[in-house]
């Protein structure tokens, strides 16, 4: 039930919460469970509404979707952000070229280059047989009509290599962020949200202290499988852990999950 070896101060204060107990089958209390995800989650968000600004304001001349996939390759750890990287990735989505491919691939991760390249080439194929509105949608319901179209290429027998669970959706999770008082209304399972990586650990963590009715579906990898059924249930969790508490977002919950269930160092210096 308790993370080992736990890497920032939202794990560590979910051990606090599991040795005190008090919850079911002597689990940690899902309210105070819940406090401390919405803690984490906005104090995350923080960082994420002004790195978005930021990016937004730099590549304001350029296609918004193209800009947000960008930005969600480099939450998923595929590479670095940097203005150079995006700048590559957007000449990229409009034109696939071995120029900015090698600049692009220079910024790459723990998932190495070829990860990178595959997930930008999904992207070129994405973007160049999907019909997407022409800017961001001002609502909730015009992101789920553009994600059912997106998903709905996804779907497809020809799905692109590497537009796994991540990166089929992390694009309009990026995309929230440009518009907070819209992303603190999504309280309801309409816009899809990543649920691999860390956000399949957290859940696990979550079900294993009897904080959730049952575990995440699917795995924990996320690089080139598209479970849709696994995305939508777990999709469902995130709704179940937001349930009975006022005052936050389903993005705050994915935030807090992401720092509960990552194995990333770093993240104890984020905030």
């Amino acid at each position: 039930m308790m993370i080992s070896k736990p890497l920032n101060e939202t794990q560590r204060r979910f051990n606090d919460l599991c040795r005190l107990g008090g919850g079911p089958r002597g689990g940690p209390a899902r309210s105070k469970v819940q406090e401390l995800l919405r803690w984490s989650g906005q104090s995350l968000n923080e960082i994420a509404y002004r790195e978005v600004a930021a990016v937004m304001d730099t590549f304001s001349d350029r296609n918004p979707w193209h800009v947000c996939f960008g930005v969600g390759l480099c939450w998923g750890r595929f590479a670095n952000l940097n203005d150079e990287f995006l700048g590559a990735t957007l000449n990229l989505m409009e034109n696939w070229n071995s120029d900015d491919l090698k600049v692009a691939r220079s910024f790459h991760l723990e998932r190495g280059p070829l990860g990178l390249e595959q997930s930008l080439a999904g992207g070129n194929t994405m973007f160049a047989s999907t019909v997407m509105p022409k800017q961001l949608p001002t609502d909730i319901a015009g992101y789920r009509r553009a994600q059912d179209r997106w998903l709905g290429r996804v779907i497809g027998k020809d799905r692109p290599k590497y537009v796994g669970s991540w990166n089929a959706t992390a694009m309009f999770m990026v995309a929230l962020f440009s518009n907070k008082p819209l992303a603190d209304s999504l309280t309801t399972q309409e816009v899809l949200l990543p649920p691999g990586g860390a956000l399949y650990n957290a859940l696990s963590i979550l079900h294993d202290g009897h904080i959730l009715s049952r575990g995440p579906a699917g795995s924990e990898l996320d690089d080139q499988a598209f479970e849709p059924g696994a995305i939508y249930e777990n999709n469902e969790l995130f709704t179940e852990i937001l349930g009975g508490r006022a005052g936050w977002s389903l993005l705050d919950v994915h935030s807090g999950l992401y720092m509960l269930g990552t194995r990333l160092p770093e993240t104890n210096g984020w905030f």
